[in-house]
């Protein structure tokens, strides 16, 4: 790796603007414009040290001893701006936004709930959901995915790989079309190149998307193919239980010939929310436009009198397995969102009880 730094203000700016550095990033450095920091972008997350790059230089840095107890709430992952002292990263930008999910564990027991966040990946414009036209194929776990990506006031776009597995791969994509409202979807075949060109406007100058989807569902495959060769290792499905090995392990900024850059992850298998904001209502938006016609404001949808959407379901307009998945959700994100109120109750006063106790120290010191 070069540590050489390039003085020139014009080239580094271009170079960073194809890294993605936009006015957001270039505000929040402006208060240490005189303190010779130079502002880099994690590409990759290593046990000890983050690759950092200025879209010339490639350097692996370290996290500066006071970071480590304390960056502002922020640690950095791939994705992430930072400013650096020769190898050190000093300082962590605010992120314009972040994919995250509920740390993996607790998914499978059902009484259970993420205990903390896990940063997939920082600073994105579009979030590409991959979903193979094999045994991955599954409607449900694409409504969680979407679910998952919207609370986090992403842009989702499902990729559909191995089209060339079915005659009449269309069929899937009608599917889907029936449960993604006004999501851009694509099929993806690994006979022809049809389906590349569609992703192009993906990666314009600048622009950052991340892929997210099972193992075995073609993401690795797609890079590849992106990218015009192998930067990526692939693994085979089993046929035995339809899954794919974990050949990404890592998650790494990968800037294309053409312009903008991905970022592949590993295979998740455990699609637990942390963030609650409104994506369940995006991602289900007939059922939230029936549940207005609702007799009551609290219906639940199970068993009420009145109900618009138990009417639908039993004219066939929305399939009940999708009901059942928008009320599961549902109840995951209600309880989220009251432990973490709970939380952040516990955090104040906490915070409080400190106060009292340094005051009466203070009084006793007197």
């Amino acid at each position: 790796m070069d540590n050489t730094i390039d003085t020139n203000p014009s080239e580094n700016h271009n170079l960073l603007s194809q890294l993605g550095w936009t006015s957001h990033f270039q505000n929040q450095m402006e208060p240490f414009s005189d303190k010779g920091l130079i502002p880099a972008r994690v590409v990759g997350v290593r046990k000890n040290s983050f690759c950092t790059s200025d879209g010339k230089n490639e350097r692996l840095a370290t996290l500066a001893g006071k970071l480590k107890h304390d960056c502002g709430g922020i640690y950095p992952v791939t994705g992430d701006w930072v400013l650096l002292t020769d190898s050190v990263i000093s300082r962590v930008l605010v992120r314009k936004n972040a994919l995250s999910r509920g740390a993996s564990g607790t998914h499978s027991r059902q009484e259970a709930q993420p205990q903390k966040e896990q940063i997939i990946a920082a600073n994105l414009d579009t979030v590409f959901i991959v979903s193979g036209l094999d045994r991955d194929f599954n409607l449900r776990r694409l409504e969680r995915y979407l679910t998952l990506v919207y609370n986090c006031g992403l842009n989702p776009v499902i990729i559909l790989t191995k089209a060339d597995l079915h005659p009449e791969p269309k069929h899937f994509l009608h599917e889907v079309e029936a449960v993604a409202f006004g999501v851009p979807i694509h099929l993806i075949s690994a006979s022809d190149d049809t389906g590349l060109t569609c992703l192009a406007p993906y990666f314009s100058h600048g622009r950052t998307t991340t892929m997210v989807g099972s193992s075995g569902a073609g993401k690795s495959t797609l890079v590849n193919r992106l990218y015009g060769e192998t930067v990526q290792a692939t693994g085979s499905v089993s046929s035995h239980v339809g899954k794919g090995r974990h050949t990404t392990t890592s998650r790494d900024l990968i800037l294309m010939p053409k312009g903008g850059m991905v970022i592949d992850n590993p295979g998740i298998r455990e699609i637990s929310f942390w963030e609650v904001d409104n994506g369940i209502d995006a991602a289900f938006p007939e059922i939230e436009k029936l549940s207005l016609g609702c007799r009551f404001t609290d219906c639940s949808h199970t068993h009420e009198p009145g109900c618009r959407v138990l009417g639908a379901v039993d004219k066939g307009e929305i399939p009940g397995e999708r009901l059942e998945n928008y009320r599961k959700m549902r109840r995951e994100l209600a309880f989220l969102s009251l432990r973490q109120n709970k939380s952040a109750d516990r955090v104040e006063k906490e915070r409080w009880k400190g106060v009292a106790l340094k005051i009466k120290a203070m009084k006793k010191g007197r």
